[in-house]
């Protein structure tokens, strides 16, 4: 009797076995390391660059898409922290308003720096989990270039051309997201997040633009739980 049910009981310890996997894999204590992409798209609301320049010369600024990771860990059954690492993110930034189709008047590199800190809704043991996050972050501007277009455009452009400085700032990032369980270890994750984000640019020539950029930040990625 005992050989005849062996196989049995092995199965439900196995079963018991991989649920607890289960139950542990979002609960206190719990890496979470994730790879996929991300795009950041800034929602540009531009002041306009002071004299002399046309009245009305303002900017738009383009998306940018790079492969990161995140690293996170659960704090308690519901509370978690996240850290994204990746490259920096390149932009080109675009004369609009008075100068609207002149095309590329520059580019940046931007470094954003974040920290989240994320609350996850249901129990640990649910497939579907949704957060809400708020993080802080440290956006790290740099090799910012102008472009021959900023050149021929800029009546002051000194010889060497016109330079191009970007001033480093912090923001807050609030967002949205929803990890989606494909077992006890792996998992797909969807972020939505918008930084709330403004910053000054300032031309070799001493004129500046005050931006304001709160970037929507979208993320999917794939990642194990350990």
């Amino acid at each position: 009797m005992t050989i005849r049910f062996l196989p049995a009981r092995v199965a439900f310890a196995a079963a018991l076995a991989a649920g607890a996997l289960s139950a542990q894999g979002q609960t206190a204590g719990t890496w979470m390391v994730s790879g996929g992409i991300t795009r950041i798209a800034p929602d540009v609301s531009s002041g306009t660059l002071a004299a002399p320049s046309p009245p009305g010369t303002t900017v738009d600024i383009d998306a940018d898409t790079r492969p990161t990771l995140a690293v996170g860990r659960m704090l308690t059954d519901h509370w978690s922290v996240e850290v994204p690492i990746g490259p920096a993110f390149k932009h080109t930034i675009t004369g609009a308003g008075a100068i609207a189709g002149v095309g590329a008047i520059g580019t940046v590199r931007v470094l954003p720096a974040t920290v989240f800190l994320q609350y996850r809704f249901l129990a640990p043991t649910s497939r579907i989990r949704p957060y809400a996050m708020l993080g802080a972050t440290y956006a790290y501007f740099h090799k910012e270039h102008g472009s021959a277009t900023l050149n021929a455009l800029n009546p002051l452009n000194p010889a060497g051309g016109t330079g191009l400085s970007v001033e480093s700032k912090f923001g807050f990032t609030p967002g949205l997201g929803v990890t989606a369980s494909i077992d006890d270890r792996w998992f797909v994750d969807l972020q939505y997040a918008r930084s709330l984000l403004r910053t000054t640019a300032t031309l070799s020539t001493g004129q500046t633009i005050s931006t304001k950029l709160n970037p929507d930040v979208l993320r999917v990625g794939v990642g194990m739980r350990f």
